[in-house]
């Protein structure tokens, strides 16, 4: 097992690789009471065409998602209210790119462990359970459907991207699932729930050894093979320039996007990351000039933000919030960008974002359930997380200039909008 000091944060990681693929990272806390664990799989909402054994599979838009659901699902009943029972609280999620599924507890932390990995490794389905849980995600689906702030960011998607799998909605549709059967179930889980194409993440107060041992009992020997994923081939253009529902809702919302240029796998993915936050907080942040003058014009309240996002294969920039007058905050966020490009961004601004980001960087350590995400994410695309500090090195304010000049564009930009009836 080789173990990584960080000497800028001070945290250690244990690392291993089992002779299946499986890469497991231990980060000891001696001086906590609890512990955390996260299994993961490279496996989410985009990846719904995939080649298994030869042969190309169109599966149901949210299926990623469905699974995670019937996981829990064993022979001898739920492994929910099992690892509860014995004193852990567990859950799990699914993104566009990965389904984690995690605990953390304070005592009987390695039997809990056994529990979490044997249920994920091991799928049970029938096809009567499998049709009883479309009726309870149909209604999770048609109750976020009637969600202005899930309407818009969709929508916006949609208006962004033409083929990639991002624009479809993680949950799927009610009409898509209905197409998920036990079968499907187990030709996913054989693809992507390979221990190749996953990672086990440990934080807290645990013997790495113990750990270790415990994964290379439970878990089959043999991980699997690469599997081939079709994520569309996106065009530079948008999909749309502009869309607009009508809704129950007090007042017209908005979300403006930008279709970024996405990078590959590796430092370089990480680096874009921490340059796209950091412009975001240059361009709109609350002590930004943008923020200031529009809120004194009463064209933003509180409710106005943005972020920078990274999936596979796409990347963009977005912001929005209440607004009486969307198209004016949209050209203002486009005039504001080319002002920064041109006329640069200044010093002791620069400076507090930067030092800020950083600091929010540093915060994240605080917490287990981060540092165990940001690691699996890491390690399935490519580079060391915790490598932040000499990541930040790097970034100069010239990057945050070139990301506007290339990103922030009229022709990269879609307008999404919610009115009120």
């Amino acid at each position: 097992m080789k173990q990584t000091f960080y000497e800028r944060i001070g945290e250690a990681v244990c690392r291993e690789t089992l002779p299946n693929g499986l890469r497991i990272n231990i980060v000891p806390k001696q001086d906590f009471a609890k512990s955390y664990a996260f299994f993961a799989t490279r496996y989410g909402g985009m990846d719904t065409r995939f080649c298994l054994n030869g042969k190309w599979l169109d599966t149901p838009a949210g299926i990623a998602h469905y699974l995670e659901h019937k996981m829990f699902d064993t022979k001898e009943g739920n492994a929910l209210q099992e690892l509860a029972k014995n004193g852990a609280e567990p859950n799990a999620f699914t993104s566009n790119a990965i389904t984690g599924y995690y605990f953390d507890s304070t005592t009987h932390f390695e039997e809990n462990l056994e529990i979490l990995l044997s249920f994920v490794s091991v799928p049970y389905f029938t096809e009567e359970s499998v049709a009883k849980e479309q009726g309870i995600i149909g209604q999770e689906i048609r109750m976020i459907e009637d969600n202005p702030d899930w309407q818009i960011y969709t929508r916006m998607m949609k208006a962004l991207y033409s083929t990639s799998t991002a624009r479809t909605s993680i949950a799927g549709t009610v009409e898509s699932i209905s197409h998920i059967t036990a079968e499907t179930l187990y030709d996913c889980h054989k693809a992507f729930y390979t221990p190749s194409n996953m990672v086990l993440t440990v934080v807290g107060n645990v013997d790495p050894v113990h750990v270790v041992d415990i994964a290379r009992r439970v878990l089959p020997r043999e991980g699997g093979p690469v599997i081939p994923r079709d994520y569309g081939t996106e065009p530079a253009a948008v999909a749309e320039k502009e869309t607009k529902l009508t809704m129950e809702v007090s007042c017209p919302q908005f979300l403006t996007g930008f279709k970024c240029t996405p990078v590959d796998d590796g430092e370089d993915y990480m680096r874009q990351s921490l340059i796209g936050d950091m412009a975001c907080d240059i361009l709109l942040g609350d002590s930004s000039p943008l923020y200031l003058r529009l809120y004194d014009q009463g064209l933003i309240n509180t409710s106005f933000g943005g972020a920078f996002e990274m999936m596979p294969g796409v990347a963009y920039l977005y912001a929005g919030g209440d607004s009486k007058d969307a198209r004016a905050v949209a050209a203002e966020i486009q005039k504001e960008a080319r002002r920064l490009t041109e006329e640069g961004i200044n010093e002791d601004f620069y400076q507090r974002v930067r030092r800020a980001s950083f600091g929010s960087n540093l915060r994240g350590l605080n917490s287990f359930e981060n540092i165990a995400v940001s690691l699996s994410e890491g390690y399935f695309h490519g580079y060391d997380p915790f490598r932040f500090p000499q990541v930040f090195d790097t970034i100069t304010k010239e990057d945050i200039t070139a990301f506007l000049r290339e990103n922030l564009t009229e022709d990269r930009a879609v307008l999404s909008e919610i009115v009120p009836k």
